[in-house]
């Protein structure tokens, strides 16, 4: 039987061109298996309650018991904590940092003497285990209280000098607070850290100052304004605080 001389190279390019079309969808179902894996798990988890002993100020024997916990991120110590966690969303919570400052001296000799001091807010994702600090304006750790409800975040604010303080709401992802408004100064008597209590329909935070004064402020998406009752009418009156916006139609709810 005759065989043409043509048929054993078209029969090697036909074999190899097999092996690189096998090789390269090999490549593909491997490439897409590891592509479409499933995530890491983290396991993200307060520990228990320890008390410690704090310092509010430089006079060691006015050293109070202060609860701090730890915060896990897969077994492992990321932070210590202080005060209850809240939760923003299914997979994310904020909580206050507690840290340990070296108080050494230069001249001692031995080994770190350490204080503990409250720190930040953090915010923690249970789902990738990401623990970062938020940005809380004007936020002074030792006289001001954050009360938190959804992503909004209401407290006193203390400028850097302590002499000024301030009405303040932060929403979550928003560079610019949405409110910050003068209280007083501290040489006229008004109080260190004014409370603040949330309502949900509408949504509203009020800041008492004095067992006789109060601010309430409405807040809507990305504005606040200030709500004043007016008794002899029976309705509220909004004053736009920031941003103020001539041409945006006011909801008023009766």
């Amino acid at each position: 039987m005759f065989t043409s001389p043509c048929a054993l190279p078209i029969q090697g390019v036909y074999a190899c061109g097999m092996k690189m079309f096998v090789g390269f969808v090999a490549y593909i179902v491997l490439y897409a298996s590891v592509g479409f894996a499933a995530p890491k798990q983290h396991v993200v988890a307060l520990g228990k309650w320890t008390s410690i002993k704090w310092l509010a100020e430089d006079d060691e024997g006015k050293a109070t018991d202060l609860r701090i916990r730890p915060l896990y991120v897969d077994g492992r110590t990321k932070e210590f904590t202080v005060g209850p966690a809240h939760d923003v969303t299914e997979r994310a919570f904020v909580v206050q940092r507690m840290f340990r400052l070296n108080d050494s001296l230069p001249t001692e000799i031995g080994p770190p003497r350490w204080r503990w001091e409250r720190g930040g807010w953090l915010l923690t994702d249970r789902v990738t285990g990401k623990v970062q600090p938020l940005t809380l304006p004007e936020f002074d750790p030792y006289s001001a209280s954050v009360s938190w409800f959804r992503d909004y975040a209401a407290y006193c604010g203390v400028s850097d000098d302590g002499s000024k303080f301030f009405a303040m709401i932060v929403q979550l992802g928003k560079r610019k607070p949405l409110l910050k408004k003068a209280l007083g100064d501290s040489g006229s008597g008004a109080p260190t850290c004014p409370l603040s209590t949330w309502q949900r329909n509408p949504v509203r935070v009020t800041f008492q100052q004095k067992s006789d004064q109060k601010l309430t402020f409405s807040v809507r998406s990305r504005t606040v304004d200030l709500a004043i009752d007016d008794e002899s009418e029976g309705e509220e009156a909004y004053v736009p605080v920031w941003p103020f916006n001539p041409c945006k139609t006011d909801r008023r709810t009766k």
